[in-house]
């Protein structure tokens, strides 16, 4: 991915070296960490949900959370944080038109780059969650350190544009927050609590989706992907399916238990989005995904 010259997101702040203790919670949308916490019975039993707000069953969690610490100032040469900076924006370019082309005003995300632990709208982010978005604050937590884990863990070949799609699936989130998906999806929650589960896979898989559009559109308008990042990104989404982190987790899967989708249903929503690149193509939420 040819990232060094994009322009950076003002959005990113830097909290790494700065780990704090943070009341419990999992609030948010994780990627892995609440799925295998779930799965793991670590959650004490109940409903899937989409973790986000009040949602499958975390409310009580979802409380106590600290103010921040203070931030000290960014690296400015460090590649991470550039690097993330640089996502984030195209992030904000590609949403702000989608919007402003819908008649709307997107409001991006904060991203909290973070290591160990830190403060969150949500009750706290830690690195056992993952990668994942905060509703509550409209922030993305991410510990760069998760990346090794999927690499060593979870299987994935890894590169840049992994990880670019990994903040760009959160973000996809914050879409879903924006547009109103989140509190429809809450809605639908607290009329059929059965549904849980199958709610919060459609939701996964339509940031997938989203993810894609993102990609589709920095290949259009910016000489930025190099010859093997869509792949990169397909691996990581198939890397964090329902099917694969179970089955690395437990040596056994349990499609019931989904909350995130399957390796090849996170790979084909991803590429839906990235063929069309057309949002109205990610409605997972009226067909059988």
């Amino acid at each position: 991915m040819k990232w060094k010259n994009l322009e950076r997101s003002s959005n990113t702040r830097d909290r790494r070296g700065q780990g704090a203790k943070v009341a419990g919670g999992v609030g948010g949308l994780g990627i892995i960490g609440v799925l295998l916490m779930m799965f793991l019975g670590n959650l004490g039993g109940g409903g899937g949900g989409t973790g986000t707000g009040d949602l499958g069953g975390l409310s009580d969690l979802l409380n106590g959370g600290q103010a921040p610490a203070q931030q000290a100032p960014p690296p400015q040469n460090d590649e991470d944080f550039q690097f993330f900076s640089a996502v984030l924006g195209t992030t904000e370019t590609v949403w702000g038109d989608i919007f402003a082309n819908s008649g709307l005003t997107y409001e991006p995300a904060t991203l909290v780059l973070f290591s160990g632990s830190t403060p969150s709208g949500c009750g706290g982010a830690t690195s056992a969650i993952g990668p994942h978005y905060c509703p509550n604050d409209r922030t993305i937590y991410l510990d760069t350190d998760f990346f090794d884990e999927l690499r060593s863990r979870f299987g994935a070949q890894g590169g840049d544009f992994a990880e670019a799609y990994v903040l760009a699936h959160e973000v996809a989130h914050h879409v879903q927050n924006e547009l109103g998906t989140m509190e429809e999806v809450q809605r639908l929650e607290q009329q059929n609590p059965g549904d849980a589960n199958d709610l919060s896979v459609r939701t996964e898989l339509q940031a997938d989706c989203y993810a894609g559009v993102w990609a589709f559109s920095i290949y259009q308008r910016e000489d930025v992907l190099e010859p093997g990042d869509i792949e990169e990104a397909l691996d990581a989404a198939a890397a964090v399916g329902d099917d694969r982190i179970q089955q690395a987790a437990t040596g056994r899967v349990n499609p019931e238990s989904f909350t995130h989708g399957s390796a090849a249903q996170r790979v084909e929503w991803f590429n839906r989005g990235f063929e069309s690149g057309s949002p109205a193509r990610c409605d997972t939420f009226s067909t059988n995904p």
